[in-house]
């Protein structure tokens, strides 16, 4: 019989490969639906209104709620099947990473609960119920993805796809609004400080969403409308998260897992001090930049080109230390022979594609910088800064992208386990013999020579045995003892192996080192700190509206670009 045309021989792939496209396509006009609702309120459109963006959001939270409440109940009854897992996905620091950032949402959404009970008069009911809504649909997929994350779906694979990828684009369109509402807050404090740069010629029209009517305790409401916007990073970040870990879990429905024992990396501070004490210095000095930037910052022109000056003073040095680390990991690992891993891994490849694709958001902005200051026709000093600035950014996140994308794919050393966990069985000076320490020490170069004992190394078995009594020959003592003086010449083994592990020290200092200053780069930008506002000379080259545009649709890729970067060096670093 002639098998259906446009179908894999392998029975019943066709019609999982059509669910997966139909749910994929059911996903992105879900996204599309929202992200047209999104802009048609950003721009003031006629007849769209914020309640009816909170209330298709509410509607997505809901649907969401519900399949998760099913899969947990489903998957409560059948707790006694044995499930297969994905080593790889849901990684132990993620999940804590995502639940930092999502018990910052939850204060993030009291405060919004807070706003609406000041503002409760002249605010649609559905600025109440969102915030409420989002506060339970965050407790509920922070659980669910700490005990599925992992899972390989097999059963009910459809109707999962379709559950999995709603709730990946739930969360995609709930960090749109997030960088959204960020963005807006973001660009009118940037319109009211612009005009202490001299810059009077561009019109500033503020885009204002505030409630038209009084608060009813003013302390609260300053406190509530000024700390949402400090804790927005963060539940973009969370959401963010999420959405890539749904995704793995969607990637990996219906997959056959090779079952094999997966290696535990658990992370150590031990050996990278010296990366951790350089990554602090410059996470200290980027927090104390921003403050002070923020402060001066609009403050009058000459105190504006002073901050702009020390930021990129600041980022250029941090930048040139970050490629010098790069390349230096980059020719140790030329320096190694060490295979990589092929084999099909969904958050790994996730990563990888992250990687570079959100690193085309600083790139556009860079070379956006490089363009103006070409140009211009004019040229604050303040500004020239701005050129190997720019430059640095895109050479940093090429070699970064190159370390990260190799380390995460090479194969990790294996070690003899005979090596590792036997005792090695020497000769002492006397008739019986006695166990010398552990490899570790023989490996670190301490064993203890004092005593007269030789340290016996082997290749696949144990080169000394215990005397079975009394009865052994002195002929066969002295070929043991012979035997195990030719052993030493294996000692080059162990230099070669001092020189691996020296190697490995250097390399997770670098991603402690990068991992650090990954996060640095991060507060700048998430925090308000941003030249590409500030700076002027875009603005004035590609014309006001154009530039801003660009801004706001590349600085959220650039900002999670470095807590993915982060989050990816931590994994490094575990690895190495």
């Amino acid at each position: 019989m002639e098998k259906a045309a446009g179908c894999p021989a392998v029975g019943g792939s066709c019609p999982q490969k059509n669910a997966e496209i139909l749910s994929s396509q059911y996903g992105i006009n879900l996204f599309l639906a929202g992200l047209l609702l999104t802009f048609a309120w950003a721009v003031h459109a006629v007849g769209i209104s914020k309640s009816h963006l909170l209330s298709y959001l509410i509607t997505l939270m809901l649907i969401q709620l519900l399949w998760m409440l099913w899969y947990l109940c489903r998957s409560c009854t059948q707790r006694r099947l044995i499930r297969d897992k994905d080593t790889h996905a849901g990684a132990r620091w993620l999940k804590c990473g995502i639940t930092l950032f999502a018990v910052i949402t939850l204060i993030l959404d009291s405060f919004k609960i807070g706003y609406y009970i000041d503002f409760s008069n002249c605010l649609s009911p559905t600025e109440g119920i969102f915030p409420v809504t989002h506060a339970v649909h965050t407790i509920l997929q922070v659980y669910f993805l700490w005990c599925h994350a992992k899972d390989v779906i097999q059963s009910f694979k459809t109707l999962e796809r379709f559950g999995v990828i709603h709730s990946v684009f739930t969360n995609l369109l709930l960090w749109t609004n997030g960088v959204l509402t960020e963005s807006k807050h973001q660009l009118n404090e940037h319109k009211e400080r612009l005009i202490t740069l001299g810059f009077g010629n561009i019109t500033i029209v503020l885009d204002d969403h505030a409630p038209q009517c009084n608060c009813t305790t003013t302390t609260l409401c300053s406190i509530f409308s000024q700390g949402i916007y400090y804790l927005y990073p963060f539940n973009i970040e969370y959401h963010i998260l999420a959405s890539t870990m749904l995704y793995v879990l969607w990637k990996n429905i219906g997959r056959k897992v090779e079952h094999h024992q997966q290696n535990k990396t658990p992370f150590k501070f031990h050996g990278i001090t010296v990366g951790m004490i350089f990554g602090l210095i410059v996470l200290t000095s980027t927090i104390a930049i921003v403050v002070v930037y923020l402060i001066q910052i609009g403050g009058s022109k000459i105190k504006s080109e002073l901050a702009l000056t020390m930021f990129y003073l600041h980022a250029i040095f941090v930048l040139a230390l970050m490629c010098t680390a790069g390349i230096v990991a980059l020719l140790i690992h030329r320096r190694e022979d060490r295979s990589l891993d092929n084999s099909k891994n969904p958050a790994r490849k996730l990563d990888a594609e992250l990687l570079v694709g959100t690193a085309a958001g600083s790139w556009l902005l860079s070379w956006g910088s490089i363009l103006a200051i070409i140009c211009a026709q004019a040229h604050p000093k303040y500004t020239w800064y701005n050129l190997p600035y720019s430059v640095l950014v895109i050479i940093e996140k090429y070699i970064q992208n190159l370390f990260i994308i190799e380390s995460i794919h090479r194969e990790q050393e294996k070690v003899n386990d005979d090596i590792k966990t036997l005792r090695i069985v020497t000769v002492s000076c006397g008739s019986t013999l006695s166990l010398t320490p552990l490899y570790k020490e023989i490996y670190n170069g301490r064993a203890t020579r004092d005593t007269g004992e030789v340290p016996c190394l082997f290749k696949g078995s144990i080169c000394g045995r215990e005397n079975d009594g009394a009865g052994v020959d002195t002929e066969e003592t002295s070929q043991d003892s012979s035997s195990v003086m030719h052993s030493a010449s294996d000692f080059s083994f162990y230099s070669r192996n001092s020189v691996t592990n020296n190697k490995r020290r250097i390399l997770k200092n670098i991603a402690a080192f990068l991992f650090l200053c990954n996060l640095s780069l991060w507060i700048p930008p998430a925090f308000g700190c941003r030249p590409e506002y500030d700076n002027g000379l875009e603005e004035i080259v590609f014309g006001f509206e154009p530039w801003i545009i660009v801004v706001n649709l590349a600085m959220p890729f650039s900002i999670f670009y470095r807590m993915h970067s982060a989050a990816s060096l931590f994994e490094v670093n575990c690895k190495t």
